[in-house]
């Protein structure tokens, strides 16, 4: 037999520290590694949402591709037409996306060239503010289904109080604004004092809510009250001037007041959530309803207050096209908006900072979408897919971490206490020996 060297023992205790997860002297584990720590976090979860939904909406574009199907015919035959219209296609169709929602560097004037931006800043705003009011309600535990009702009333009231009141500037907007907030509590309230009082299930309650105030609108577009004497077409009267959001950068874009409304009710919610008591009853309430009323919160009250704060919110985002860019009531004011803020909110965890950059980023493929389209004959249809894939993926964590063979949340915790306690038997072992 060999002697054991000093040297062989140094490497063989290396090595075993190797294989033991890093503890402290106190036999609590240490803070994983950095790579360790994005790799389970949910921002790049997010991340690789959009980009397994870019590569999704890719396959889409290809197929799409007459040129690409036509040179797949005879692939073997020569596969350098096949790769080169592949990548012709995918350049082709992001870079008209990127032109129609970012910066159009083939625009003759400099106001061309920033105007997608500015488009994809204005789309985004109703999206942030709705959103806002979903993550609100996502956070408080609830799933409020209801924002296109809630937008609707929100813009009935809000658009009511910009044409049919004559006020001054500055002061017809705020009234118009806090017409507009006002609505969507109303119409939040609905199902939230229902929930609280009854147990009824937001989720049915707002669902109804949506068609009630669908056909509310359409009833009203056929009152002189809103329409005007002796017309018949579904259109409101045209808002006020001194009820309209004003224009941020001249009448060359569209961007509008309503952007800079929609950044400071984000900086609103994040005091709401995270700074204020009523923030902590919201998020007590979410984690676990039964604890919160141990605890002594009045859950049914934070119940119907949630949904007020939410359908508020909606509410608020319908002042983007009534007060904003469009200017007065048809059926389809609320267009999408109230369906595609769950999208929004779900994409940014529900949180402020992250509803802000998913509206933004749900803006920019909306005003690219049509330059895709008239660019380069894409069904603009793709980009509601990539939308849809990307709800997809948010909403199966796993199935991205199995794509990507990422580890799931806490397992560098799990694994380095289980170390330590199998360290701690293994002592006590000895010390009893």
């Amino acid at each position: 037999m060999s002697e054991a060297t000093p040297d062989g023992a140094t490497t063989a205790a290396r090595k075993q520290k190797d294989r033991t997860p890093a503890t402290s002297t106190d036999n609590q584990p240490e803070r994983p590694g950095l790579l360790r720590q994005i790799a389970e976090s949910n921002t790049l979860m997010g991340v690789l949402a959009v980009i397994s939904a870019m590569i999704v909406g890719s396959l889409l574009i290809l197929i799409a591709d007459d040129n690409v199907r036509t040179t797949a015919g005879y692939f073997f035959a020569r596969p350098g037409d096949f790769i080169g219209a592949v990548g012709t296609s995918l350049a082709d169709a992001y870079s008209a996306l990127a032109r129609g929602g970012v910066f159009d560097w083939q625009a003759s004037s400099a106001a061309r060239m920033w105007r997608p931006v500015t488009e994809t800043l204005t789309v985004a705003t109703p999206l942030i503010l709705a959103g806002l009011g979903m993550a609100v309600a996502f956070r408080a535990g609830l799933f409020n289904v209801g924002g296109q009702g809630q937008i609707i009333l929100g813009a009935v009231v809000g658009g009511y109080a910009g044409f049919a009141w004559d006020m001054p500037g500055g002061l017809h907007l705020l009234v118009a604004v806090l017409g507009a907030i006002l609505g969507g509590a109303l119409w939040g309230a609905i199902p939230g004092v229902l929930r609280a009082t009854t147990g009824a299930s937001e989720v049915i309650t707002t669902i109804m809510l949506n068609s009630v105030a669908a056909y509310l609108l359409a009833h009203l577009l056929t009152t002189a009250t809103f329409i005007g004497a002796g017309n018949a077409n579904p259109k409101s009267l045209p808002v006020a001037d001194t009820a309209r959001y004003p224009l941020l950068l001249g009448s060359p874009f569209r961007l509008h007041l309503g952007f800079i409304v929609a950044l400071l009710a984000a900086v609103f919610v994040w005091w709401l959530l995270e700074r204020s008591e009523i923030g902590f009853q919201f998020r007590a309430t979410g984690l676990n309803p039964q604890a919160a009323l141990t605890a002594g919160i009045n859950v049914p009250r934070i119940t119907a207050l949630v949904m007020v704060v939410s359908g508020a919110l909606c509410g608020l985002a319908s002042t983007a096209p009534v007060l904003g860019t469009q200017h007065y009531l048809t059926g389809s004011i609320a267009g999408s908006i109230g369906f595609d803020a769950m999208t929004v909110a779900l994409l940014g965890r529900s949180t402020p900072q992250g509803t802000v950059l998913a509206g933004l980023l749900f803006g920019a493929l909306t005003a690219g979408g049509t330059t895709m389209q008239a660019a380069t004959g894409t069904p603009i249809d793709i980009v509601l897919v990539l939308q849809s894939m990307i709800v997809l993926f948010i909403a199966a964590p796993p199935l991205v971490r199995a794509i990507y063979r990422l580890p799931a949340p806490g397992t560098w915790r799990r694994r380095s206490r289980g170390a330590v306690a199998t360290a701690a038997a293994v002592a006590a072992d000895k010390k009893e020996a």
